[in-house]
């Protein structure tokens, strides 16, 4: 989503854009996008399975050739790394061929890809300020992200909101996010208010057979511009703590994040923090998660509309609209020092 972003951005300044991935999301959410996707093959390395990684390790190394064949076809002026499997024999590629390589890392700590790479980026744009990551090449900010529409009403209407109903979001990662969404559908089972809960493909059937109260609406997935118009429309969300907390930020929404526990160097702990030490956030442990704890939660803030507005403002505040921009910026100007 981060690249997308960056894609529109760059589309807007005049450059052609196209995208070499895998098979995950981008295999569906790119040539939706209106981009050509070329695809390689790779895995992420585990952490855990030495031969796996191996495995890993030796398909990376592989898809080099392929990649350098891509970026030559191409006649690729900068490229850009969105950190993951792909990104590490692209960006490879890239310096091996003296293409200016930019780097984007989405959260509170730089992924293995990024690491790897940051000795050849001319550019590495931070989501967040990194602790010896500061000057030189490295550079925050902020977490592209699409545009945000701005009418409210407009964003509650198209999803059946009346103008005194509240409404409280609630969503995962890409496949959801289990131990929210067992806990959203107990803690919220008689609440008098709207929920929108977006639970994710792996999920949504198990859940969708469980008797639902009229104004609780189970969603497998929204596509980019719906979810944009949920968060917009929501009084507050339950979600994850990954880079969602920039769209987060953005739309203005106060937050009770659940940062997912098994996430790489913890970084989702590391958001969550982001967003509560501006006041913009509640933060629940996965392991401190029940229906009691969440609706006692939700219940106290919706309650309390004083404290609410204060959240809404200090999510605004930590907002960075313009980031896609800058990263495209940056790509557009290291395309330009390579021609000169």
């Amino acid at each position: 989503m981060p690249a997308l972003a960056v894609a529109q951005a760059l589309q807007g300044e005049g450059a052609a854009v196209a995208f070499i991935g895998g098979d995950r999301a981008e295999a569906a959410l790119v040539p939706a996008a209106g981009y050509e996707l070329s695809r390689i093959a790779g895995r992420g390395i585990s952490r855990t399975n030495p031969l796996a990684a191996l495995t890993a390790l030796g398909m990376a190394a592989a898809a080099v050739p392929r990649a350098r064949a891509l970026l030559a076809a191409s006649a690729a002026d900068a490229v850009l790394g969105g950190g993951g499997y792909v990104a590490a024999p692209v960006g490879l590629a890239a310096a091996t061929l003296r293409i200016p390589l930019v780097l984007t890392e989405a959260d509170s700590h730089l992924g293995l890809a990024n690491r790897a790479l940051a000795p050849f980026a001319r550019r590495v744009c931070l989501s967040f300020p990194i602790a010896g990551r500061a000057g030189g090449r490295y550079r925050v900010t902020g977490r592209p992200i699409a545009a945000i529409p701005e009418d409210r009403d407009v964003a509650r209407a198209s999803f059946g909101i009346g103008p005194r109903e509240q409404c409280v979001l609630v969503f995962g990662g890409s496949l959801g996010a289990r131990s929210i969404n067992h806990a959203a559908l107990d803690a919220f089972a008689r609440s008098p208010f709207r929920v929108l809960h977006v639970c994710g493909a792996r999920d949504h059937s198990a859940l969708a057979a469980r008797e639902l109260r009229e104004g609780y609406e189970l969603i497998s997935s929204l596509p980019p511009e719906r979810f944009a118009a949920a968060l917009l429309a929501a009084d507050l969300v339950v979600a994850r703590a990954g880079g969602s907390v920039f769209e987060i930020a953005a739309s203005g929404v106060p937050a009770i994040l659940v940062p997912y526990p098994h996430a790489a160097a913890d970084h989702q702990l590391g958001n969550a923090a982001w967003m509560a030490d501006a006041g913009a956030a509640a933060v629940i442990a996965d392991d401190a998660l029940d229906a009691p704890r969440l609706a006692a939660e939700v219940d106290a803030l919706l309650a309390d509309p004083e404290r609410l507005g204060r959240m809404a403002r200090a999510a605004r505040g930590l907002a960075r609209p313009d980031a896609a921009l800058e990263v495209a910026r940056e790509l557009l100007a290291a395309a330009e020092a390579r021609e000169r």
